[in-house]
């Protein structure tokens, strides 16, 4: 049988113990998967800034919210976090324009490593950074994730 597939939006998570198939389109985002072996459950989001600061909403839209909470959620579907091993991709700087100047991609991948350590939880594969967005597809089954590069695209005005 066929898994179920779920198309993972920015600023949300996803953590299933049923096998699904999870696609998401990267660019300066992150998505981080973890996987608990020993359940065979998974569980990926997709952050778009990396820290929360305090004001307004509490959302998944900030990689340490995004982190923390799948984690929880992890955890209450019967995971250890001693079982869980991540995997992160993203964070291309794939805007060439003023807002590049503030390397959200890069801060987006620094605070994925830097909450993974402070939660203990080893990285067993990464694709970040660079000039290209990321198609991935995450089996929350089996932990495998697939990658296709996306090419940036030149967009000319219509006179």
């Amino acid at each position: 049988m066929e898994p179920k597939t779920h198309f993972l939006y920015p600023s949300t998570l996803f953590v299933s113990k049923e096998q699904y198939l999870v696609n998401t389109i990267l660019g300066s985002c992150v998505a981080v998967c973890l996987f608990d072996p020993i359940t065979k459950t998974g569980g990926i989001n997709h952050y778009m800034l990396p820290f929360w600061n305090g004001e307004g909403l509490a959302s998944p839209k900030y990689g340490n919210i995004a982190i923390e909470r799948m984690v929880e959620k992890m955890i209450s579907l019967g995971c250890k976090k001693s079982n869980l091993i991540a995997k992160v991709f993203g964070g291309g700087e794939v805007i060439d324009t003023q807002i590049s100047q503030f390397h959200i991609g890069e801060r987006n991948i620094a605070v994925a490593y830097q909450m993974l350590k402070e939660l203990n939880i080893a990285i067993s594969g990464q694709s970040v950074g660079g000039k290209n967005g990321r198609k991935i597809q995450f089996n929350t089954g089996t932990g495998a994730v697939l990658q296709k590069m996306i090419a940036k695209q030149s967009f000319e005005k219509n006179q």
